[in-house]
């Protein structure tokens, strides 16, 4: 658990700058990594690194919730304006974070696939919640689903902002993610997605142990 020493001449709680949050998910998603998750609870605060994220942009991507402008209950977060948590329930069991960037009325958002324990503090207060027995200590949260309930993260949090510090969940200032080596990749288990499935828009930092899946192949992102 490295991300401490990467941070640099970031001031611990320093919050993501808001210019981030009006990109598309295109273009925030391999911003993401390197970042941090601050959840606090009631046992003190826990931070994780990002290092794997997926890109739902627009209402064109088959593979968005809010694919051809679906407005429901579940996806109207994906509606607001960037910043905001989009988390829903699949499987009827597992939750997954999400965080909504650009414009109003324009549904953006980045699944937030996999984190990385800061610290052995912090893994050992997400080992409390994640529970049962881990074959392998990245099993922690090297998962969506893995890594919410490590967080204890559920859609009473859907909604809230990410921007503002203080509050139950946000994300601060990591790493620059310029300086990480980056893979791009297909999102994982949207074969209904058609042409969109194959496209590269997962992110993950290459040999980073706590990423959920690997590409065989493993092509390397490049900053445009």
């Amino acid at each position: 658990m490295n991300g401490e020493q990467e941070r640099g001449d970031i001031k611990r709680g320093t919050p993501l700058t808001s210019g981030l949050y009006r990109l598309s998910a295109l273009e925030a998603a391999p911003l993401l990594l390197g970042q941090h998750v601050v959840r606090r609870t009631g046992d003190g605060e826990i931070r994780c690194r990002i290092v794997e994220t997926e890109s739902y942009g627009g209402i064109e991507d088959k593979g968005s919730h809010a694919y051809g402008g679906r407005r429901t209950a579940r996806t109207e977060v994906m509606f607001s304006a960037g910043g905001t948590a989009y988390v829903y329930l699949i499987y009827g069991m597992y939750h997954c974070l999400n965080v909504v960037t650009g414009e109003q009325d324009d549904p953006q958002a980045v699944l937030i696939r996999a984190v990385e324990p800061l610290t052995d503090a912090d893994a050992a207060r997400m080992a409390l919640y994640r529970g049962g027995a881990l074959k392998k200590p990245t099993g922690l949260s090297s998962g969506p689903g893995k890594l919410c309930r490590a967080l204890r993260i559920d859609k009473s949090l859907n909604g809230i902002r990410l921007n503002q510090t203080g509050g139950p969940l946000w994300l601060e200032q990591g790493c620059a993610p310029q300086k990480l080596d980056i893979v791009e990749a297909p999102r994982i288990n949207i074969p209904y997605a058609g042409e969109y499935e194959k496209l590269p828009w997962r992110f993950y930092l290459r040999n980073n142990p706590w990423v959920s899946v690997r590409d065989r192949q493993e092509p390397a992102f490049r900053w445009k």
